[in-house]
């Protein structure tokens, strides 16, 4: 086999993998509204538009169970899911749950698993409707299917953002990521020295952000309240620059972000330091956040500026502009999609 016709994975990275591989694909069937290249598949089914999106959790790659309680996991595996299901301004309303586990498990472990899984579809009005299991050869995979609803004239996508449109944020950003950071370095402590415990005392704000985060469906009903429906929408699960970049390439369009207008918790602000790092970093391309980044009409812009969870951020720009970052002291700065990649070389 002559290895130079070949490439490798981490030529193309993820993104660059499912274009590649779904490239040509053609839609043959009516119902087919959306397909790849969304936050979730849209399907028309009568009055209201169906929803469909899907994630796979591999252990070792997406998460660890050193310092990943089972629970915490399966309710962080369906909030996942319904994240996406909300960023296209949808409602989640039924999951499958598939998942392949190794001899290490016992039924208690799975029934821990299930406890958290089951408690997210308490929380979200959400019905567990089926799945898969099956054994693994190594570790745990989960992978869950969420189908919403929307209404047709209320189905956002991340291709639709216009010029002039305000650029906003809910929640805050970075949190997740340093939750990640502590935990790390704490295993690593744990790993290197007998007997220590982890030092988590006093840091429940990003722990809770990384290992149990939560999905906006609070968001969702609060647009519909204010009558807003954004002019596109992606949630932030990779970190806010890859995000944004999504939004500007698959709508053709240009932004400008500043910077002391992105929401950054004093949590995150005091760990990041204690990590010698930028608070901005963590928020940029940290990733795992789980909030909503969407644009709306400037028209609607007294609607949402004394909601204080929501957060404007910016605006959308002509395309020649480029995706940019306005700092504190106005410099510009090309943003870069340096969030986190599964698919990178090692």
């Amino acid at each position: 086999m002559d290895k130079n016709k070949y490439r490798e994975i981490s030529e193309l990275g993820e993104f660059g993998l499912i274009n590649h591989l779904t490239e040509g694909i053609q839609i043959k069937q009516k119902s087919t509204i959306k397909g790849v290249g969304d936050d979730a598949a849209v399907l028309d089914f009568g009055n209201k538009q169906i929803v469909v999106t899907t994630d796979l959790l591999l252990e070792g790659i997406h998460f660890n169970l050193i310092y990943t309680p089972l629970k915490h996991l399966g309710y962080k595996a369906v909030v996942v899911n319904l994240s996406d299901v909300y960023s296209m301004n949808a409602i989640p309303k039924q999951i499958t749950v598939s998942i392949g586990v190794s001899g290490k498990f016992t039924v208690e472990h799975l029934e821990d698993l299930y406890e958290g899984i089951k408690l997210a579809c308490d929380k979200y009005n959400v019905d567990l409707v089926g799945g898969d299991t099956s054994s693994s050869l190594t570790g745990m995979i989960i992978s869950i299917t969420a189908i919403g609803e929307v209404e047709k004239e209320k189905v956002t996508y991340r291709s639709t953002a216009k010029k002039n449109d305000v650029v906003c944020v809910t929640g805050n950003l970075g949190a997740a990521y340093m939750g990640l950071q502590l935990l790390e370095r704490e295993k690593e402590v744990f790993k290197s020295t007998k007997g220590a415990q982890p030092n988590l005392e006093g840091y429940d704000y990003i722990l809770q952000r990384q290992l149990k985060p939560e999905a906006r469906k609070d968001i969702i009903e609060l647009l519909n309240e204010i009558n807003v429906v954004p002019t596109a929408m992606i949630d932030i699960s990779d970190g806010l620059s890859s995000e944004m970049l999504h939004i500007c390439t698959k709508s053709g369009v240009g932004c400008k972000i500043f910077q002391e207008k992105i929401p950054i918790d004093l949590n995150t602000e005091q760990m990041a330091r204690e990590f010698n790092l930028e608070p901005l970093i963590a928020a940029l391309n940290g990733g795992e956040d789980y909030e909503l980044l969407f644009t709306i009409d400037i028209a609607d812009f007294e609607k949402i500026k004394a909601q204080p969870l929501i957060h404007p951020i910016g605006h959308i720009a002509v395309p020649d502009l480029g995706a940019l970052l306005i700092t504190q002291s106005g410099q510009s700065i090309e943003l870069q999609a340096q969030g986190w990649n599964p698919m990178k070389a090692k």
